[in-house]
């Protein structure tokens, strides 16, 4: 009896590693079909007749599996409602996970007319040819895009630079966008501190409104004053349309401009100083006398100081011009002269110097006589 015990107990252990074996099979998968997840990012520009994509290739396929292989590609576009999405692009093998761009060369009948939708998508295709469907759509317009900018030129100024570009009479209602590129950046500075200044962005938009001819011989203008003396920087322009499609205000842009380049040099002097005031001054108990001068400060980032010129009157005549402060400039806007003497008429003026050594013109003329003991 106790011996048939134990070879049941035994027949039964056995059976359980049977049925618990991690080598039974489980229910049976069906096969991927590594179809590339949908491209959800795309986005198009128009500049001309010249249509630019870009979007993100899919890391997964649609069982959530990383993708190993490159994946091909194919770019259409719809026109309005139309059900079927017209071939632009394809034969495109681009990896997983990188960067996607195409640029589409729009066909005579969707370069002309009146400004209209027109939508592409991205399409990624496994290697049976079958798809997981089509992106999200990048709108942009078809139809005629405005003229292209032409005779744009630059100026530096004191202000800023100054830029001029052909009007046209019958784009009234058009924009013009100024592309600002920085060829110079900064070099990074480990230690910039909390005062430095504010490092310029590689790339700026200044969009600027359409203007008719007027006084300059057809041409339009625009300034910009955020520019730094030193860089060099290219502009680009382009004129653009704002048109509104069932609600929404899309851009219509014509061709980009050939680039110009900038170098923004300052070679301007600084304001002259104003206000200036001479008072005569006597000293206590017999001291000597003096001219006290005073001014309005002059308010530029790059003010080194100032200079300041005396010119003595001799009967009906006034001597030459001379410098009386330091040849080093002038910190403070004020000076005192005490190389004077009693019962003489001196006349002042001021100059103001920056950074790089340039000179503003000399103030309005003040004078004081000194009186006589």
């Amino acid at each position: 009896m106790h011996k048939t015990r134990w070879i049941a107990l035994a027949v039964g252990m056995a059976s359980a590693l049977v049925l618990a074996g991690c080598g039974t099979p489980g229910a049976p998968q069906p096969p991927s079909l590594n179809l590339p997840e949908a491209v959800t990012d795309l986005s198009a520009t128009r500049a001309g007749n010249q249509v630019s994509l870009t979007w993100t290739m899919p890391k997964r396929n649609t069982d959530k599996l990383l993708l190993k292989d490159n994946v091909a590609v194919r770019i259409c576009r719809k026109e309005g409602s139309d059900k079927s999405c017209t071939v632009a692009g394809g034969d495109l093998q681009l990896a997983p996970a990188s960067d996607g761009t195409f640029t589409d060369t729009l066909p005579a009948a969707l370069a002309v007319g009146a400004p209209r939708p027109l939508s592409y998508f991205v399409e990624l295709r496994n290697h049976k040819d079958r798809s997981a469907g089509l992106s999200n759509p990048a709108i942009v317009l078809a139809g005629e895009a405005p003229a292209p900018v032409t005779n744009l030129s630059a100026e530096v100024r004191k202000q800023g630079v100054a830029l001029r570009w052909t009007a046209i009479a019958d784009q009234p209602s058009t924009s013009i966008r100024l592309h600002r590129k920085l060829l110079t950046p900064p070099a990074a500075k480990a230690h910039a501190g909390l005062l430095a200044p504010q490092p310029e962005p590689l790339d700026q938009n200044l969009v600027v409104d359409s203007c008719a001819p007027k006084r300059d011989a057809g041409f339009c203008h625009a300034l910009d004053k955020n520019v730094r003396f030193g860089q060099v920087y290219e502009y680009r322009a382009q004129r653009v349309a704002r048109v509104k499609v069932d609600g929404t205000t899309l851009e219509l842009a014509g061709e980009i401009s050939a680039p110009i380049r900038v170098e923004a040099q300052d070679t301007f002097p600084p304001e002259a100083p104003t206000s200036l005031a001479a008072v005569a001054t006597t000293g206590e108990n017999g001291a000597a006398m003096a001219i006290d001068l005073s001014w309005q400060p002059v308010a530029e980032s790059d003010l080194a100081g100032y200079a300041v010129y005396r010119s003595e009157r001799v009967g009906e005549r006034d001597a030459p011009w001379q410098r009386i402060s330091p040849a080093e400039p002038l910190v403070p806007p004020d000076f005192h002269d005490a190389q004077v003497q009693p019962g003489h008429t001196y006349r002042y003026a001021v100059s103001s110097i920056d950074q790089g050594g340039h000179e503003s013109a000399r103030s309005a003329e003040t004078e004081e006589t000194v009186p006589n003991p």
